[in-house]
């Protein structure tokens, strides 16, 4: 499985459904109190480290818990 599919499955563990994907990007929502959320997710061949640290700091502030225990619940 690609890594971008893999973080799409985690995120989907939180709530988040994948709502399109236009050209080489995944669009995920989240349904919360404060309305609909969203998240990009670019479908590349690579996703760089940087990429991947501003979405799960993004997911994680959507979600209101820490970066660094939303990775662990996602990968517990």
């Amino acid at each position: 499985m690609n890594p971008e599919r893999e973080l799409v499955n985690k995120l989907a563990q939180f709530g988040y459904v994948v709502v399109r994907q236009t050209g080489s990007h995944i669009r995920l929502e989240l349904e919360s109190k404060e309305g609909i959320l969203s998240l990009t997710i670019p479908n590349h061949k690579d996703l760089k480290v940087g990429t991947l640290s501003a979405i799960l700091r993004l997911a994680a502030h959507q979600l209101n818990v820490d970066k660094d225990d939303l990775i662990r619940k996602m990968y517990s």
